[in-house]
């Protein structure tokens, strides 16, 4: 997953309330750390080793007043507007909000504690307060406007041009030509909007840091691999009950269990507790926080001149519409479900045959999905999972950089670049003539206070407005911590998350543009996710496997024929992983295509699935109680289709390699950086993707990557 980018005109810009407050810079703000620009090797990198939770208050507050100002600047500028007067300047008076807002969002995601909440709660309303008050800057708008319809007259560039666009087209999408009434109104609604995802992202968290089954006896662990078991115990102890063990409610934590264990009543335990998350009826249900977000969300999009708030999030999407992403859901849907019915009917058989006596259930589809891959290609996770230590497949996401685009990545010493946990390193990255290119920091480990899920982050954008910057990326996990000596083993779909969220950060790193504004991963969120699922494909090539899956105890390489057995292997589960992947989907679509009309969040989920004809053995894989991609902020809201809409393009770009040389094809790579991975938001997204494959994807691709039958 992508992470929103923190600066407000970097950014898809949110409304937000009218309120605001003028700071007086006192000298406890001047000093404060997080304003100062950030020094050190690199062109400077985040201080975190001088952050404190109460400097973030000041810092935020400072940060936004002097951009105030500096838009103000703009807007009062006597001189006629012109884009480097306006829209590049605008463009700078976002670097030192940039900056504190960085690491705030590392607390926020990495370090949450109450006191970070505390502020995170006292600041939505004032960020959301700060950014209307740039949206409703008409003297800036009416600049902005000049600039963008001016661009033919006044020679613009290329990417001129497209910066002034989607400057223009931010501002008018988020209501810079209202009038004042609804501009008022417009405001008031995005302050209950930020307050609303900031307590429905709190509850998440507490919830999962909060709650796990603790098992008391070996025999409540049969089944489980020796790495799950030590992570258990190691679990237990840190909440405070060694000798036993725990399973935190956490995915990296709570799907191996429901892979090997075989106490059936703990794996329901287990799973129940898992998918409950946001849904216990306590201080941390969310379901009335959805109903109210829901709602706002209606209200801001008739406001903005559109039927839904569907309709508002696609109109700047490569689907454009609701209705081109319902349907390409729908073409998937039947043929999903088609295959889970056969998946589902391997399992039965196998516990037919072993007396068990049960009818598959959500709880026992992973666990007998294992059975039936070991039956059908006797291939074992179990199996694998010794030969996916962490530290090596990091090592083989490097080499398909180093491949693919001639990239190297170099281990920083510790304590040159200050960082955030000890869990996090940093590498410097080089291009093929040697020079730095950007940093990487890399954060693995689940723990309390750290936001479930792998993520990308920006601490820092690619550009060269006012000379060269070069980008600092992060990549964030939450895969289990071993205990002390023992090596960091990961399934085969964390070790598909790795590569995911590498390939997010090789789009950031591989970055050439001149303005941050379009820069990196600052696409269309319908195709952000194209580089990331691309990379994925590389895990599974022999060149990877045979040199970096090494067994953690032997440390012989992985047998060809295991590594065979896996690519046989590739399509297996797929409906499963499809249907979970589109309930949540086309639930999230539907919400926010209902309209005005009252959803309560129980039975919509309910109702919606039984119309859609879902399979009993399966549950979305994120429900609504839970679901941060939609209500933890705008983010992927109405938008979680696009994991599907960037896989067909992702399953039409893989084809292109293994159409000529293969995955390291030289001359598909270089077309593959040039117009995907370096060109940023300087093109349309269709322009680029045709660019690189000489056409137009289709969807039978993706089709043939899931093994489902082609649409007639």
């Amino acid at each position: 997953m992508r992470a929103r980018p923190a600066g407000m005109i970097r950014g898809i810009m949110r409304c937000a309330p009218a309120v605001w407050m003028i700071v007086v810079m006192s000298h406890h703000v001047c000093a404060n750390p997080l304003l100062e620009p950030w020094g050190g090797p690199f062109g400077g990198v985040p201080a975190f080793d001088r952050v404190r939770v109460a400097d973030f208050e000041p810092a935020l507050e400072a940060a936004m007043a002097e951009q105030l100002a500096a838009i103000d600047r703009i807007a009062t500028d006597p001189t006629p507007p012109t884009f480097e007067n306006t829209v590049a300047a605008s463009e700078r008076s976002a670097r030192t909000l940039d900056r504190v807002q960085t690491i705030y969002g590392v607390y926020g995601s990495n370090l949450s504690d109450d006191a970070v909440q505390e502020v995170e709660r006292r600041m939505a309303p004032r960020l959301a307060a700060f950014q209307d008050r740039i949206v409703q800057n008409k003297a800036f708008f009416d600049r902005v406007t000049a600039v963008h319809e001016s661009a033919d007259k006044a020679g613009l560039s290329p990417e001129q041009r497209r910066s002034a666009w989607l400057l223009f087209t931010n501002l008018t999408r988020a209501g810079a030509r209202l009038g004042p009434g609804e501009q008022a109104e417009l405001a008031a609604i995005n302050q209950q909007l930020a307050e609303l995802h900031t307590v429905f992202a709190q509850n998440v968290l507490k919830e999962e840091d909060g709650s796990a089954v603790f098992l008391d006896t070996e025999t409540d662990l049969t089944g489980l691999p020796d790495s799950a078991r030590h992570a258990a115990a190691e679990a237990a102890e840190e909440r405070g009950k060694p000798g036993r063990w725990a399973i935190p409610n956490n995915r990296s934590s709570v799907e191996p269990f429901l892979t090997f264990a075989d106490r059936r009543d703990l794996r329901e335990k287990v799973w129940r507790m898992f998918v409950g998350r946001g849904d216990q009826g306590d201080a941390t249900d969310n379901k009335a926080t959805v109903t109210k977000i829901l709602a706002l969300r209606a209200k801001r999009a008739k406001l903005l001149g559109f039927p839904t708030h569907a309709h508002w999030r696609l109109e700047d999407s490569m689907a454009k519409t609701p209705q081109r992403a319902v349907e390409l859901m729908e073409a998937v849907w039947q043929p999903a479900v088609a295959r889970v019915r056969e998946e589902v009917a391997d399992m039965q058989a196998l516990a037919d045959a072993d007396a068990a006596g049960i009818t598959i259930a959500p709880w026992d589809y992973r666990y007998y999905t294992e059975k039936v891959r070991k039956a059908k290609y006797d291939l074992d996770e179990a199996e694998v999972t010794p030969y996916l230590k962490l530290d090596r497949l990091r090592d083989g996401m490097f080499f398909v950089a180093e491949r693919l685009f001639g990239l190297s990545f170099v281990p920083v010493a510790e304590g040159v670049v200050p960082v955030f946990h000890p869990d996090v390193r940093v590498w410097e990255v080089r291009n093929r003539e040697g020079a730095t290119m950007g940093l990487l920091y890399f954060d693995p480990y689940a723990r309390t206070g750290k936001r479930s899920g792998a993520w990308m982050s920006d601490y820092r954008g690619q550009e060269r407005l006012d000379g060269p910057v070069i980008p600092i990326v992060s990549n964030n996990c939450n895969f289990v911590k071993p205990a002390a000596g023992e090596p960091a083993l990961v399934s085969w779909d964390d070790a598909t998350t790795l590569f995911h969220e590498f390939g997010h950060a090789l789009h950031g790193l591989c970055s050439d543009v001149t303005h941050p504004s379009l820069a990196g991963t600052r696409v269309a969120r319908d195709y952000v996710e194209l580089p990331s699922q691309l990379l994925e494909h590389w895990l599974s090539t022999p060149e990877v496997l045979g040199r970096f899956a090494i067994h953690c105890k032997t440390g012989k390489p992985i047998p060809a024929e295991l590594v065979a057995k896996i690519r046989r292997a590739e399509t297996f589960n797929a409906g499963f992983r499809t249907v979970e992947f589109l309930t949540s989907a086309i639930v999230d679509m539907k919400l926010h295509l209902a309209g005005d009309v009252p959803v309560d969040p129980e039975r919509f989920e309910q109702q919606t699935l039984e119309t859609l004809g879902m399979p009993a053995e399966i549950v979305m894989r994120h429900r609504i109680p839970h679901f941060l991609h939609l209500f933890a902020d705008d983010g992927y809201s109405a938008g979680y289709y696009s994991y599907l809409w960037a896989d067909t393009l992702t399953a039409d770009a893989w084809e292109a390699f293994t159409e000529t040389g293969g995955p390291w094809d030289a001359a598909v790579a270089e077309r593959l950086r040039r117009h995907i991975f370096s060109a940023g938001n300087t093109v349309d997204p269709e322009d680029g993707y045709r660019a690189f494959r000489g056409r137009d994807p289709t969807i039978d691709a993706l089709m043939r990557k899931r093994g489902f039958a082609l649409p007639r």
